[in-house]
């Protein structure tokens, strides 16, 4: 017979975790037949002792099946479901624009996305802006926007994997959220069961990203591509750059403005492009959507110039409750803040550096994310075109533009951008946006 105190003995004296055991422990943590006490010492042990790949897959299926997963094959779809997954970014509207572009390139999107978390925007957050957009449909609704329009992006349900629920929020409130093992299993157990075909992974480096240098951030990578391809699924991970601001903009609405003036061709923030065109044409060339990433990337720009990517974003919209003119009428139905100014940069040169972490939680501050999970947000603060490093700045040319609803707010905002937007005399080398892929061979 199992015991959850014998399990966690042994990770403690680091050993390796059986199949059959951890599916034990993760049974026990979904039906609550296991204490927090006990979910809290595993996690501990996990985070001093580490887990090998075969058991992070293990846990990773485990805590997959804990809850319902989606199976696809009843709607007879006529091309792969695939997905995209983020660490999470600062002025990251990437999902907004990819999934609508991979639908229009024949594939399947059924976008599981989660809210804010820190300094870091959350899509769902960017959803709630549009009027009576529904982030939590029903199972059948999901389903047939999913089939009908090719996308559909909403918010976690209750019934999907809730062993991570209940582990990550004790692990939240006992400092290990930070292993590895325990983030790979946590993001691919939600991921894989939405019953995908393909996954690609988008694994931030830099100031703004989770992980807090490149060699972590590239673990991660490598552990998730690892686990999901030996948990069934074909994954590759991107590493990409998080030193600055990935779009012009941060703030939910502002978010959901430049994504639909990228869909439009209105405007397309070069490092959003490079970003978005790399990550979209993986998903083409893993789901078989396409045979090598030339042919990829013309498919894509294809359904960007010709509308269809745009079409079938506004098509989503409409069909998960929000205005069927969204696309065409955005300015009508977005809200707006009460200031809209400039901050202006404090001596002449070039941008050398950013605090992009500081840059996000300005946003929080201003009340476009949560510092406790019960906040009510105000979508329609946040920052505007920010500028980029390498770029050149005057003393009269403003650093960004504040979206706030008070003087005090905006004065606050204003400090932190100028003090985190740093400028010297030198142009500074410029990272690339893309840093490497990391395929199955490569693990």
């Amino acid at each position: 017979m199992l015991l959850a105190q014998e399990i966690i003995r042994k990770k403690r004296n680091m050993q390796i975790l059986s199949q059959e055991e951890i599916s034990f422990f993760v049974k026990g943590i979904s039906d609550n037949t296991i204490s927090e006490g006990q979910i809290a010492a595993l996690g501990m042990a996990v985070y001093f002792n580490d887990m090998n790949m075969d058991e992070r897959i293990a846990l990773t299926r485990a805590m997959r099946d804990s809850g319902r997963v989606l199976n696809w094959s009843s709607l007879h779809l006529d091309g792969p479901v695939v997905d995209k997954h983020s660490t999470g970014g600062v002025g990251d509207l990437v999902s907004l624009v990819l999934g609508p572009m991979v639908a229009a390139c024949g594939g399947y999107v059924p976008m599981i996305s989660g809210r804010g978390l820190g300094h870091s925007g959350g899509t769902l957050d960017k959803f709630d802006a549009i009027p009576g957009y529904q982030t939590e449909p029903d199972s059948a609704l999901f389903r047939r926007i999913v089939k009908d329009v090719g996308v559909a992006i909403i918010g976690q349900t209750d019934d999907l994997v809730p062993a991570d629920k209940r582990f990550y929020s004790i692990r939240d409130n006992t400092a290990t959220v930070e292993s590895i093992s325990l983030i790979t299993a946590s993001i691919l157990s939600k991921k894989l069961a939405a019953g995908l075909d393909a996954l690609v992974m988008d694994v931030k480096v830099g100031n703004g990203a989770f992980m807090p240098t490149y060699a972590d951030s590239e673990s991660l990578a490598r552990s998730i591509t690892h686990v999901a391809n030996g948990s069934g699924t074909q994954t590759s991970a991107l590493l990409t750059n998080m030193d600055q601001v990935l779009a012009s903009c941060a703030g939910n609405a502002l978010e959901v403005k430049e994504g639909v003036d990228f869909l439009t061709g209105a405007y397309r923030h070069p490092r959003l492009y490079k970003v978005t065109m790399g990550l979209c044409a993986e998903m083409l060339l893993l789901s078989g959507l396409a045979c090598n990433e030339a042919q990829a990337r013309v498919k894509l720009n294809a359904v960007l110039d010709n509308g269809m990517a745009a079409e079938i974003f506004g098509r989503m919209v409409s069909g998960l409750g929000g205005p069927s003119d969204f696309v065409e009428r955005y300015d009508r139905y977005l809200p707006q803040s009460q200031i809209i100014r400039p901050v202006y940069a404090t001596k002449s040169g070039f941008i050398s550096q950013m605090d992009t972490r500081q840059l996000g939680l300005s946003v929080v501050n201003l009340g476009g994310g949560r510092h406790q999970p019960g906040d009510v947000l105000d979508y329609s603060v946040g920052l505007s075109k920010v500028r980029s490093i390498g770029e050149h700045i005057a003393v009269d040319e403003p650093l960004a533009f504040v979206h706030a609803q008070s003087e005090e707010a905006f004065s606050q905002v204003q400090m932190t951008i100028q003090q985190s937007i740093d400028v010297s005399e030198q142009r500074p080398d410029v990272a690339p946006e893309i840093y490497r892929y990391i395929r199955q061979s490569d693990v």
